[in-house]
């Protein structure tokens, strides 16, 4: 009699992401799946998320080491509703052990409500700032104003939570040096940087609002002057900490880590085993509508090669690079061999760095990571 074969156990899932649609406003800059609360719809989205939680711990090994909870604005959320969400993560899923993160609007926070956050286990707030200056943020559409946002850090930080500041950067007449100033003098420890992009469809887009490379470029280059010139480490492209500070959270996704995507249009890297030729499975779940109608999630396999780019794309947007030896381990796939011809083009035009194993964007390759990729997509260089 001869043993049934052995079923390979999926890799323990150590990281969730949670999103939540819900906004009080819908900034013109913004392309995510968010809209306005209607009514019933709040319970109804609580419910599918339950039942979505209870069916992730049934089909995955989890463990989780981080929870993100993002949107939207997650603390728009009623604290009674929040609560319900946590209760549901919890029950099924269990709660972050190293860090478990709230996406916080500044226009909803109080002293009364920090508390309850983290009485419900959260313990870092990442602040959508975006500017100190009040036309900026009239400009960009946000409901709160300069003094709101350092009133909701300050209120956050005194009830024992590690704050994130976001700033948008290269918006016309914004005084950068005093936006980037005054939210460290706040005591952030941590600062997400993000040039204003225009997409597709956006009101901004709509209205023709442009940014010119030229202030791209200086928004890029002078925010990390500044913040590196205030102790931060500029440890991704668009991420700087105070050490010991980084988003544990978005570290899994720049390391090509499998994470659950819960909610509606959240996306997911999920683990397959014992299929030939798959590493896992990336997830994009429906809108808020049909993704409460049960329409099911988009899944696109990731093959070996697929997962090496992948990997590429994501950690050469951190400083430490990607370690081509460990990735190779990871996908079966001899990278240094593979894309060698890439890799030594991309060293030669000092866009890329190879130390040993490890690869690294210089800032000059930082700048065109796009096309940096794409030449690996492609599999040869571009000219010039």
């Amino acid at each position: 009699m001869t043993d049934a074969p052995t079923v390979p156990t999926p890799p323990v899932v150590r990281h969730l992401y949670v999103h939540v649609p819900f906004c009080p406003t819908i900034c013109p800059y913004c392309d995510f799946h968010v809209l306005q609360r209607r009514a019933g719809v709040v319970e109804c989205y609580l419910a599918k998320l339950r039942e979505d939680a209870r069916a992730l711990a049934a089909a995955y090994p989890v463990d989780l080491q981080t929870v993100y909870l993002g949107g939207g604005t997650p603390s728009f959320l009623r604290d009674a509703e929040l609560a319900d969400l946590v209760d549901a993560v919890r029950t099924h899923l269990g709660w972050g052990a190293l860090e478990n993160t709230l996406e916080v609007n500044p226009g909803t926070v109080s002293a009364a409500r920090a508390t309850h956050w983290r009485a419900l286990g959260f313990d870092r707030a990442s602040v959508g700032v975006q500017s100190l200056h009040d036309p900026t943020l009239k400009f960009l559409g946000r409901p709160h104003d300069a003094q709101a946002a350092r009133d909701a850090v300050t209120t956050l930080l005194s009830g024992g939570f590690r704050v994130s500041g976001d700033l948008i950067t290269a918006v016309e007449g914004q005084p950068l040096d005093e936006d980037v100033r005054g939210l460290v003098e706040l005591g952030v420890e941590h600062v997400s940087a993000y040039t204003l992009t225009i997409e597709p469809g956006t009101p901004f887009a709509r209205r023709g609002v442009q940014v010119s490379e030229d202030a791209e470029r200086l928004g890029f280059e002078r925010t990390e002057a500044l913040l590196t010139g205030l102790g931060f480490e500029r440890y991704e492209i668009s991420n700087y900490a105070r050490p010991g500070a980084h988003s544990r959270h978005n570290r899994a996704y720049w390391t090509n880590q499998h994470y659950l995507g819960l909610g509606p249009g959240a996306a997911g890297h999920y683990p397959v085993t014992g299929t030939p030729g798959v590493l896992g499975e990336r997830r994009t779940n429906a809108h808020l509508h049909e993704w409460l109608a049960g329409t099911d999630a988009d899944v696109d396999v990731v093959t070996p090669e697929e997962f090496v780019t992948d990997a590429l794309f994501m950690g050469l947007r951190l400083r430490d690079g990607v370690d081509l030896a460990d990735l190779t381990t990871r996908s079966g796939v001899d990278v240094a061999a593979r894309y060698a011809p890439v890799i030594e083009q991309h060293v030669a035009r000092g866009t890329l760095t190879l130390d040993g194993t490890r690869l690294r964007a210089t800032p000059q390759g930082w700048w065109v990571l796009n096309q940096v990729i794409a030449d690996f997509l492609n599999d040869e260089p571009t000219q010039g």
